[in-house]
């Protein structure tokens, strides 16, 4: 009797081992646009219903870093693309400060709509919106990822610990590595942790081999 409930629990854990198994080359097999149609369908939680557009992301297919934020807010929920009002702004000098331009990174949020007034996520909305955050680290493969903010550094790490405590320091994402820093909406209010923020993104790139461009290597986002 013994025997025979440890074949079936064996049994049970092969067919679970398999179903997990399909569902991580399906992931796999997925292409950025078939990510972002499934992210325009998608009605896993209220915010699908309110929102004007669901904002993928966008970038290149092939880049050496990802820029993960927190959720659109309204320019983005507008126009269906991340990162595009003054935060935008912001976040392209940063870029533009490492040597980059926008169309050489990919750019997304844990979380592809909009939350009612640009409240924080929720953890159901957070939840719905994994696998297709998942697809997308899976299918770019970047180098190195950057978690801007508390939010996305959180939901990928899967800890409650404060940003000031986390970032500048390097963490790992699905066998990536990670580097949180400060939302460009923070600094924004606070123009002073520029300077850190500048320091994260050096880390960054001596971890990719570069150095700032001499003309800009002095200009601190």
């Amino acid at each position: 009797m013994v025997q025979r409930q440890t074949l079936d629990q064996l049994a049970e854990y092969l067919a679970y081992e398999l179903e997990e198994g399909r569902e991580t080359v399906e992931q796999e097999r997925e292409t950025l646009a078939s990510v972002a149609r499934k992210v325009k369908a998608c009605r896993r939680c209220p915010l699908g219903a309110a929102r004007t557009q669901a904002v993928p992301g966008q970038g290149n297919a092939t880049p050496e870093i990802l820029f993960v934020g927190e959720a659109p807010g309204a320019d983005e929920d507008r126009q269906g693309l991340a990162f595009v009002g003054a935060e935008g702004q912001l976040l392209s000098r940063m870029i533009e400060a490492m040597g980059y331009t926008r169309e050489q990174v990919f750019i997304t949020n844990v979380v592809k709509c909009r939350p009612p007034d640009n409240r924080p996520p929720l953890p159901d909305e957070l939840s719905a919106c994994r696998s297709y955050l998942l697809a997308q680290v899976r299918r770019l493969r970047p180098k190195a990822i950057v978690a801007l903010g508390a939010v996305p550094t959180r939901a990928m790490l899967g800890t409650e610990t404060a940003i000031s405590q986390l970032r500048g320091q390097w963490h790992t994402f699905e066998n990536i590595r990670l580097m949180p820093t400060y939302h460009p909406a923070y600094l924004l209010r606070n123009p002073k942790a520029k300077h850190e923020v500048w320091n994260d993104l050096k880390a960054v790139l001596a971890f990719l081999g570069r150095t700032p461009p001499a003309r800009q290597s002095k200009t601190e986002t």
